[in-house]
């Protein structure tokens, strides 16, 4: 191969890599902002056609899932995140991996979730999750800024 046609491949090489996310750029703690799944929710006949009351019950619901739902990405490829099973809220702690396609993987005990990191700065993380669940939308979380004590 001459020096000429190296040129583009390196230049390519160089720009497919620049988007790889490194795992510890996700250190820290990411707080649920956004679910498509919330939205189908919000617009299903069943939420348009139920009464105020009910309603708001549920769009409190809502709101209590995102703030609770944070993800907090440790040293040593370690997460801890919030999850609820049987309506309660519990914390939960696996192990993940990312791979050089942006595929997060989480393993927590027999179960691995994959999902597609689709959108990532300093502040915001997209995922797209990996499934054959028609309601496994995307996931918008914000990093959770820490107040410094003085």
């Amino acid at each position: 191969m001459n020096s000429l046609t190296l040129i583009p491949a390196l230049i390519l090489s160089f720009f497919l890599n620049f988007n790889q996310i490194q795992i510890q750029e996700l250190l820290g703690k990411w707080q649920l902002v956004y679910f498509d799944g919330i939205e189908r929710i919000r617009k299903s006949p069943q939420f348009l056609n139920a009464d105020s009351a009910t309603q708001a019950n549920m769009q409190y619901r809502i709101q209590y899932r995102l703030e609770s739902t944070v993800y907090q990405f440790s040293a040593g490829d370690s997460l801890k995140f919030t999850d609820f099973e049987n309506q309660q809220l519990v914390l939960k702690k696996a192990k993940v991996k990312l791979d050089d396609q942006n595929i997060l993987t989480i393993y927590e005990g027999n179960e691995v979730r994959q999902a597609k990191i689709v959108e990532f700065d300093a502040n915001k993380l997209v995922l797209q999750p990996i499934s054959q669940n028609p309601g496994a939308g995307k996931l918008v979380f914000e990093r959770i800024i820490e107040k410094k004590e003085k």
